[in-house]
């Protein structure tokens, strides 16, 4: 039978979060009375005690559902399998450190319906500072735009008229962030697209491990002709850096920069290398190797 609404949550030795955000989450969508769904919880070979506690909560939770990996196969092949599982007519890839809160989901769902050209939507991501998470709002990251964010003259010119349109283009730092309008790229965090649109493009692209595969998956959408939206009406809090480039493990940090820049390498190749002469490539090309290595080698 399909549902309205299912939900993909991949976990990686993160049992606490995941069971706050799947608390969150089932709190958010039980207000709902005329909405059918399920949580899929993909969980990729972790070592803590999460399997143990997401049987415990699937023996009240009879619409959540685990697959459980033998180990870390990637988000987007996590996801993917996710994907295959799911019933839902619309499908919503939420990370394990995000927590749901004000969320109407009838709104949110009625108005993706009642724009056809929508292929995929984010509401606003907080961070704990209650800053917007940028990674929410994005321009696709072409070389300039890239260049801009990474020597901050995004940050230098975002308040300022014309410049923040010429240098700011990463993070659309000249829009209106309390306003509903489209958008080019937006984060796996909370990303909620349409069950007919993955079918078609056949999911994430599984060349990317971790990083990356969700500006890929927003390019592909917008390819087809589809919308990328952000509709800040509702928000979510995101716990950033949980398990990703800021947290204290060093070998996790050395994997998390490795995988960074892997994606950066299979984006660039797969949508911008053949748009630029050799040099350009070169260097490019010579930028990421050098990163790529220096946390390839120093790998445990």
């Amino acid at each position: 039978m399909i549902k309205d609404l299912s939900v993909i949550i991949v976990s990686y030795n993160t049992a606490s979060l995941t069971f706050y955000c799947i608390d969150r989450l089932f709190s958010s969508l039980e207000k709902e009375k005329n909405i059918s769904y399920e949580v899929i919880v993909v969980d990729n070979g972790s070592k803590d005690d999460t399997i143990k506690r997401l049987k415990k909560i699937s023996l009240k939770k009879p619409n959540l559902l685990i697959i459980q990996n033998k180990k870390n196969i990637g988000y987007a092949k996590a996801n993917n399998l996710g994907i295959k599982k799911a019933s839902g007519e619309f499908i919503l890839f939420l990370n394990s450190d995000v927590l749901i809160s004000d969320i109407n989901w009838n709104n949110l769902l009625k108005f993706f319906k009642k724009n056809e050209k929508i292929g995929a939507l984010t509401v606003r991501v907080n961070l704990k500072n209650n800053t917007i998470d940028p990674a929410c709002h994005r321009g696709l990251p072409t070389l300039w735009r890239s260049f801009c964010y990474f020597f901050r003259l995004e940050k230098i010119f975002a308040s300022f008229p014309f410049f923040n349109r010429l240098f700011g283009g990463y993070h659309l730092v000249y829009l209106d962030l309390e306003k509903v309008h489209e958008v080019e790229a937006i984060s796996g965090a909370f990303f909620l697209t349409k069950r007919k649109i993955l079918e078609r493009l056949k999911g994430f692209d599984e060349d990317f491990f971790m990083y990356g595969e969700d500006l890929d998956l927003c390019l592909r959408i917008r390819k087809l002709g589809y919308k990328i939206v952000y509709y800040p009406l509702f928000s979510v809090l995101h716990l950033k850096y949980q398990s990703g480039l800021r947290k204290e493990d060093k070998e996790i940090k050395r994997k998390t920069n490795y995988y960074f820049y892997q994606a950066m390498k299979i984006f660039y190749q797969k949508h911008y290398e053949k748009k630029y002469p050799f040099f350009v490539n070169f260097l490019v090309y010579f930028f990421l190797e050098r990163k790529i290595k220096r946390y390839e080698k120093n790998w445990d």
